[in-house]
């Protein structure tokens, strides 16, 4: 196992990669399941109802949890995210949540869901602490909903779940639409019209090669470029300053004042260069990219009695040996063959 510095000893922090990219968010997957079945993240005929997921003694525990993230704040980081899998579906998530909103340091705590479920839970997730949410939302057309969803959710749902975050006092939220050419892209100004003016901001992800059974097709991404221009030509634009160093949607505002949009383009416009984001996956492996082939365990050393400055050591030590640029040299990686990847929904998005 490795060792924590010895005192005296002068350590960068925080700790920046082979590219010199510091570490500064975390996002942490709470659990592998998710209630919906999307087809460019865990498609149903690839994850069926039998599907072996992690064991609950696999799963890091809360207080594991909050030890890791312990370790990675006093390195520097002061952004979280939880995710999934769908991060709702984790009992009594808002406790961990009270757990991490605590550790002095933390700047910035947010959520990633599918919204079905915060009619139940936005309520405590906001008194235990929760500062940000990010909602998933691909269409406000029913079918293609369902179809989006595989055929387990309705779009009325996730509505509800929008309004629930409302009356939680969650605002603005952050909405997530996953383009897929001939699936959805028709649909994208209706999305825009809905939520023009309600301080509430869109945001359009092209579809992404992540993990290797979501079956990406080149084909099927509708990059940035034409969709922004589909939405000025109906309602003008002007670009805005990227809110910090690292952020990965491309931000528009709508020149009427009628709020933002953005854009997150990592296929046509790869960000890698100043990419800050580790992954933490729900049975506490640390992934430095959304397409690593593989997590540096951190489970069995915590399990095992490692210390709190052991553990923060093994993180720093991982993040100064990465050299992850996977959306840069996608064509060039894809040629050579299919690479296998982490799953999306092990890691979140």
């Amino acid at each position: 196992m490795s060792r924590a510095p010895l005192p005296g000893a002068r350590v960068e922090m925080p700790p920046r990669d082979t590219l010199a990219r510091p570490l500064a968010d975390l996002r942490i997957s709470v659990i592998d399941r998710c209630n919906f079945r999307c087809p460019y993240c865990m498609p149903a005929e690839e994850y069926a109802d039998d599907h072996e997921f992690l064991a609950k003694d696999e799963r890091l525990r809360f207080e594991e949890i909050e030890r890791i993230a312990r370790a990675f704040v006093s390195l520097g980081v002061r952004k979280l995210r939880l995710t999934g899998g769908e991060p709702l579906l984790r009992r009594d998530l808002p406790e961990l949540v009270r757990r991490l909103a605590r550790i002095d340091g933390v700047a910035d705590l947010a959520l990633t869901t599918n919204g079905v479920l915060l009619p139940r839970f936005a309520a405590a997730l906001k008194d235990a602490g929760l500062r940000r949410l990010t909602i998933s939302l691909d269409t406000l057309d029913a079918a293609t909903f369902r179809h989006l969803s595989g055929g387990r959710g309705e779009v009325d749902e996730v509505l509800a779940g929008i309004a629930a975050a409302e009356r939680a006092g969650f605002a603005p939220l952050k909405l997530n639409c996953v383009v897929l050419r001939g699936v959805n892209d028709d649909q994208v100004l209706d999305l825009v019209a809905r939520f023009r003016g309600s301080g509430h901001i869109v945001r359009f992800i092209e579809y992404m090669d992540v993990g290797t059974r979501n079956h990406w097709r080149r084909e099927a991404v509708v990059p940035s470029t034409e969709l922004k221009a589909r939405i000025a030509a109906r309602w003008p634009l002007r670009a805005l300053q990227p809110n910090y160093t690292g952020e990965v949607a491309r931000r528009y505002a709508f020149a009427d004042g009628a709020g933002e949009i953005g854009f997150i383009s990592s296929v046509s416009q790869p960000f890698c260069g100043d990419c800050s984001r580790a992954r933490l996956s729900a049975d506490g492996k640390l992934y430095t990219c959304l397409f690593a082939r593989s997590g540096f365990d951190l489970r069995g050393p915590l399990r095992a009695g490692a210390s709190d400055a052991e553990l923060a050591a093994l993180i720093a030590a991982r993040w100064r040996q990465r050299a992850d640029r996977y959306s840069e040299r996608r064509a060039e990686l894809r040629a050579g063959g299919t690479l296998e990847k982490v799953e999306m929904y092990t890691v979140g998005g």
